[in-house]
């Protein structure tokens, strides 16, 4: 086993260091030019994405309601702890290449979430069904193509989208509260449960009313303490622009020592995050009621923008201007710890308040994952055993909670690898069919 894992583990060092993220990066790059730059039109994609629906389909999702679905599966520790260790690993310049990232990775998502509406089906009961493997089946008319994505996105639903993230309440439930992880999560199971068996209006409602209140609540702290960090705010952006192109020896052992170093795990965590080009959010968009797939990609399109641009920026600064204006506080601090380091100057127990925000997001992860990993089971099997995937999905919540994963983290990397391939590939195969103008209709 212990071969299997270190395989594993050098596959994915050499993927994620260098092959990967030029791809993509690369990808974000010519789809911004393709689509004449569609993170300019940014805040009329936010205005579209709470405009009330001029229809309502029973069977469907409002287009706010994806969004909210989309936020629930990328929003969470990689807003919080992964910016952390990219910090920790890259030096605080990580934080710009993070940012970077978000702002080219909306062309990605607008693009694949396009081509996702686009070439979606519709099942018997007038739910829409769709994402890569749609787009490879209705679209490029390879279904074997996308019953390998399918089979890849429900493997990483039990891994990246269940087991890890009730592993990682256990995690914080007993060393912020002393819960023991059995009770954690069987409760996190039940929580979660209660939602998940309600099918995808109660995913899209729950999304609806939790998400957008986590994310302001988590948004307003990071402005408090940048508030109360005001001194050294100003330095703080100073500091990430020059490391990000001539990265130095950081403070509080920041590890950051090269150009490639910064931007390898600045680009690795926002990708992770917002998951542009692996082709998840499409997924969510597809359920979407409007017939407008420009509208959709617009509105899917800055699930990226407040995933990555804004969140992981805030918590960038929140963290760089407190180890400037306490730099003791980082000192000896594992590569996780420094968001709890900053947080621990918020008034009225900073760190309570963290380990719950985390506890919430990871929940809501859980549920908009979910959904991701229902709709390619769905494609997978035919539409046959959706209650058995649920009941499955459920368990596993509980099991994630109480055993070790790093080898689950490992293989999590490498499905999320294998996904990005076939989904850019859809992408360049089927441009000719984007558009980034909304229909009349």
């Amino acid at each position: 086993m212990q071969s299997v894992f270190s395989s594993i583990q050098s596959i994915n060092q050499f993927l994620w260091s260098g092959p990967l993220l030029f791809l993509l990066m690369g990808t974000h790059l010519y789809f911004t030019m393709k689509l004449h730059f569609p993170q300019k039109k940014i805040f009329k994609a936010i205005r579209l994405s709470v405009m009330p629906s001029e229809k309502k389909d029973g069977s469907n999702l409002s287009v706010f309601a994806t969004l909210s679905t989309t936020l629930a599966a990328t929003l969470g520790t990689g807003n919080i702890i992964g910016v952390s260790t990219a910090v920790a690993l890259g030096g605080p310049g990580a934080v710009f290449w993070c940012w970077i990232t978000g702002i080219l990775g909306m062309a990605t998502a607008y693009a694949e979430c396009f081509l996702s509406v686009r070439f979606r089906s519709r099942d018997k009961e007038g739910a829409y069904q769709g994402g890569p493997m749609y787009v490879w089946q209705n679209g490029l008319g390879r279904p074997s193509v996308g019953k390998f994505y399918g089979l890849l996105t429900l493997i990483a639903a039990f891994g990246v989208g269940c087991t890890t993230q009730s592993n990682s309440i256990t995690q914080t439930t007993s060393l912020s509260f002393g819960l023991n992880p059995h009770i954690a999560g069987f409760a996190a199971a039940i929580i979660a449960g209660l939602v998940i068996i309600g099918g995808i209006r109660s995913i899209g409602n729950v999304c609806m009313k939790i998400v957008p209140f986590l994310a302001i609540l988590y948004t307003a702290s990071c402005v408090l303490l940048l508030f109360l960090n005001r001194e050294a705010l100003l330095p703080a952006i100073r500091l990430i622009l020059t490391h990000a192109l001539a990265p130095r020896a950081a403070l509080g052992g920041a590890a950051g020592s090269s150009l490639m170093l910064t931007a390898r795990y600045g680009i690795a965590r926002g990708l992770f995050t917002n998951e542009a080009g692996i082709g998840t959010a499409a997924i969510a968009a597809a359920a979407s009621e409007t017939n407008d797939p420009a509208h959709q990609a617009y509105v899917s399109m800055t699930a990226v923008f407040w995933d990555t641009v804004v969140m992981c920026l805030l918590s960038g600064l929140v963290i760089t201007s407190s180890m400037l204006l306490h730099p003791e506080s980082v000192q000896g601090v594992n590569e996780a710890g420094l968001t709890e380091a900053a947080f621990s100057y918020l008034p009225l127990g900073g760190n309570v308040f963290l380990s719950l925000c985390l506890v919430a997001f990871a929940i809501t992860t859980l549920i908009g994952w979910s959904y991701l990993g229902e709709q390619a089971y769905r494609y997978v099997t035919g539409n046959r055993g959706i209650f058995f995937y649920k009941v499955a999905y459920i368990v596993m919540i509980y099991i994630g909670a109480v055993l070790p994963l790093n080898l689950v983290w490992e293989c999590t990397d490498l499905i999320n690898a294998l996904m990005v391939i076939p989904n850019v590939a859809a992408l360049f195969l089927l441009q000719r069919f984007l558009r980034d103008k909304l229909s009349d209709s």
